[in-house]
């Protein structure tokens, strides 16, 4: 009878336990992101966030398989599927609802780009053709500011062609990101202006409406782990985003 007892209490320890909630969500998750230079998938390797998140996810215990697909399918699959997560996702206030906030990864700044001598300041850039990813953060961003003509993107390369090709005035974008593509294209920055940030946020590795508090508590402690030992300062600094 003792020993029956102990076996039940055992039981319960271990459905009690995060580890156990992580085999109804975050062990079967899979990951979406996008090609985005320098931060996701950089010249056929792994960017500074990509291995982050794999850091991550190693430390948590899981192996996800990844997709790599447009920014906004992205989006739509990580609200429509369950055991999704997405990065690098800003965090802005009409999505707070639509995503379980798993942990922060990394400070954005966005900026203006343009073709140098082109770049007008900020108010006088507002009724100008700006080229963004579509179903990325930044059209609520410059909607804040009162931008109101925008030529969407499927891609990061895209976002450089219309405007390299002529097809929009300006491009808007996370800082890194831009100077990124600006090398993949050829282009030297020096050819380009571009604007102080205009809003700083932080991109995060969010999950789908399933996860949990247990989910959420297992991927925090997964980073303090790794900002206790120095990984996130490295990896950063290794790929030049500290």
């Amino acid at each position: 009878m003792m020993a029956r007892r102990r076996i039940l209490v055992a039981a319960a320890v271990l459905f009690a336990s995060p580890r156990l909630a992580l085999a109804g969500v975050a062990r079967k998750m899979q990951l979406v992101t996008s090609h985005l230079p320098s931060l996701v998938h950089e010249s056929g390797e792994p960017g500074g966030l990509q291995e982050l998140v794999a850091e991550l996810c190693k430390r948590a215990g899981v192996a996800p398989a990844t997709q790599f697909v447009p920014w906004r399918r992205a989006q739509f699959l990580a609200t429509t599927m369950p055991a999704t997560a997405i990065y690098p996702l800003t965090r802005l206030p009409e999505r707070e609802a639509q995503y379980r906030w798993l942990v922060p990864l990394f400070e954005e700044n966005y900026v203006l780009l343009a073709v140098r001598g082109k770049l007008l300041p900020v108010e006088q850039m507002k009724d100008k053709r700006i080229a963004l990813l579509r179903g990325a953060a930044q059209a609520a961003i410059l909607k804040e500011q009162g931008f109101t003509r925008f030529v969407e993107a499927s891609s990061i390369d895209e976002v450089h062609r219309f405007l390299l090709g002529g097809m929009a005035d300006a491009a808007f974008g996370e800082r890194r990101i831009i100077s990124a593509s600006l090398k993949g294209h050829g282009a030297s920055e020096s050819g380009f202006d571009t604007s102080a940030p205009i809003r700083t946020t932080t991109a995060w590795l969010a999950g789908s409406l399933d996860f949990d508090e247990a989910d959420i508590a297992l991927f925090r402690r997964a980073l303090e782990s790794l900002q206790a030992d120095g990984t996130v300062r490295r990896i950063l600094a290794r790929h030049k985003l500290a």
